[in-house]
């Protein structure tokens, strides 16, 4: 009976030891499962970043202040006159009322002003239902707007004493879930729920125009509870290139120039930087090692935009002083707008955005050393977890735009500060389910086939008897040395490479499953290639030109654009070969051509995504 009782005590023992070297082989399993999905999330999210960085990078040289200087000149169609005029005048709220009608037909929220917290809720509450406001409704509250903005500083000065907590929002980026999730679980603005939004409400998300007309509306109802500072979204000519100019003129057709060049106007009496209990200073990007707070709070800040970009035509008499003065005030505006922290010490040119600076950990205790603050409020950008804190707890970075470069890429998060300048961090997510690998993986593999030419070149560098293999090491220095994006292309060389038996890159298959949409016998390889990477600038310059936003372009017009272009970035290319080309798209011949058609004749097509699709 001991036997039996000792074998089945065993028995039991054995078992049981089987059972945990099971659960011990299926928690290695799993933990080295969810590292391995950690670090493929890490690199997509590093993909996607550094393409944003690239692109903005490109947006700054479009941007140059020469540049723009010499469009002025060259085109004499740059301004609409008409338009202006109505800006800078004026249009009073009885004005629109009598020039533009509201049709009976129309069962959206019906705006009067001064506005209520019941024309905000109507608001929401349409929004919510992907409703429009009325085009008249948007001018007016948008005049409304630039009245209150006029009257408020550069910086503006908030106190925790007359409220329990304030909460401080980063870029949004036209994602209107987000903010309804912010309002759902914080509240919506009052006088005892102050917030601060710190710039980039737009572009991006396909809501920009909804998220700011419910801060315009906010703003108006509560001038002293809801603050709004800017960003480096809040741009005209940002808005060219990241979406928001498309989705006005796409939502308001008949009205949407002159919204455009409202917003314009508003976007350029938006505050700067808030301060909070003297203590607090919030701001979009970041500062520099001159950033000077009292020179800030004085420059007239409607007018730095226009010196930056076209809005204004200087006489040849005063241009050399004006030039002075505005690139001054454009270097101070640029940093706090774009600049970035970084963990050492100094003040360096931000490389991976081309614009603004890095800031090290001295920087800032300098800068709170000749103010007396204590802490640093950033947005602008990118985080996993919606917030960042860095050096030594001064500075915070808060980003609120959650799934920001794809379905579940990261959180949101807002700040709430007290009494005692405590921030306490509220993350969030808007429930939607998705990967972030393909859709990283295919904007690289676009970036890659835009500098095919260069990257063939580089490769054949390495390749001295013309093998078409070189070495995983000598395949990633190519790789970096032509899209300098610092990635780590070791890891992800089993996404964008073949490899060889006597595992070799087989650096041509970089570009197997990509070609050009729609390729056109008349257009040269090299053409082709051009046109794919710069189809974006050659956007922005054409949206300038095509005042009246119809999408047609004469030939002439085309061919000033892409002289002026070509000569800006020194692409040399043959006019025979683009002319050919242009009279080919001109189908009806009748001197025009469909500027959008022509863009999207030169976008990455992913071929084994074709056919998945066929």
């Amino acid at each position: 009976c001991e036997t039996v009782e000792v074998t089945a005590h065993l028995f039991l023992l054995s078992q049981a030891h089987g059972y945990f070297r099971a659960a011990i082989l299926i928690q290695n399993w799993y933990r080295f499962t969810k590292a391995r999905l950690e670090t493929r999330r890490r690199y997509s999210l590093s993909i996607f970043q550094s393409i944003e960085y690239a692109d903005e990078q490109d947006q700054l040289q479009v941007c140059n202040f020469h540049f723009f200087l010499l469009l002025i000149a060259f085109s004499h169609i740059l301004t609409s006159p008409g338009v202006s005029q109505v800006v800078d005048e004026g249009l009073s709220l009885t004005e629109f009322e009598n020039k533009i009608d509201v049709p009976d037909s129309y069962y959206g929220p019906r705006l009067s002003f001064p506005l209520t917290v019941e024309d905000a809720n109507a608001l929401l509450h349409a929004f919510r239902n992907e409703q429009l406001l009325h085009a008249r409704y948007v001018l007016q509250l948008l005049c409304e707007t630039r009245r209150v903005l006029k009257e408020m500083p550069n910086i503006t000065h908030l106190s925790t004493s007359y409220s329990k907590e304030i909460t401080v929002c980063g870029d949004l980026h036209g994602n209107l879930d987000d903010l309804l999730l912010i309002f759902y679980k914080n509240g919506l603005p009052s006088e005892q729920n102050p917030y601060v939004f710190n710039g980039d409400f737009v572009d991006r998300g396909k809501n920009s125009m909804e998220i700011l007309i419910i801060l315009f509306a906010f703003l108006l109802i509560y001038p002293n509870d809801l603050h709004l500072n800017r960003g480096n979204h809040e741009d005209y000519i940002m808005n060219l290139r990241y979406g928001f100019t498309k989705e006005v003129s796409k939502k308001y057709k008949d009205h949407g120039k002159l919204i455009l060049c409202l917003l314009r106007d508003v976007f350029s009496w938006l505050p700067l930087a808030t301060i909070i209990d003297s203590k607090v200073l919030i701001l979009h990007g970041g500062i520099s090692d001159t950033t000077d707070l009292d020179f800030l709070n004085a420059l007239e800040r409607s007018k730095v935009r226009n010196h930056i970009h076209v809005g204004v035509i200087f006489s040849l008499k005063n241009l050399a002083v004006q030039m002075l003065r505005s690139n001054f005030c454009y270097l101070q505006i640029l940093d706090i707008l774009w600049s970035d922290p970084r963990s050492q010490n100094g003040c360096t040119p931000n490389k991976s955005r081309g614009g603004g600076c890095y800031f090290g950990p001295d920087v800032t205790a300098k800068l709170f050393e000749r103010y007396n603050l204590k802490m640093l409020i950033r947005s602008h950008e990118f985080k996993p977890e919606g917030y960042e804190i860095s050096h030594d707890g001064k500075v915070i970075t808060i980003f609120s735009a959650s799934n920001y470069y794809e379905e579940g890429s990261n959180r949101g998060a807002y700040i709430k500060l007290n009494p005692e300048l405590i921030p306490r961090f509220v993350q969030y997510q808007v429930s939607k389910v998705g990967t972030i690998e393909s859709s990283a993986l295919k904007s690289l593999r676009e970036k890659i086939y835009a500098h095919r030419s260069e990257l063939t070149s580089a490769f054949a560098q390495y390749d001295l008897n013309s093998t078409g293999r070189i070495s995983v090491s000598d395949w990633a220095a190519a790789m970096e040395s032509v899209l300098q994006l610092e990635l780590p292309w070791r890891m992800l060389r089993a996404q964008l490479v073949q490899m060889t038996p006597n595992g070799e890159a087989d650096y041509m298959s970089c570009f197997y499953d990509l070609k050009i949409g729609q390729p056109t016998k008349e257009v040269q390889p090299a053409l082709v290639e051009t046109l794919c990477r710069y189809r974006r600038d050659l956007e922005i310059i054409f949206n300038i030109i095509d005042k009246d936003h119809s999408g047609l372009i004469s030939l002439e017009e085309f061919g000033q654009t892409w002289k002026l272009f070509a000569s800006h970035l020194g692409i040399d290319m043959y006019d025979e070969s683009l002319d050919k080309l242009v009279l080919s798209i001109d189908y009806n011949k009748d001197g025009h051509i469909d500027f959008n058609e022509f863009l999207e004749a030169f976008h990455v097509v992913h071929r084994l995504e074709k056919k998945a699709n066929s």
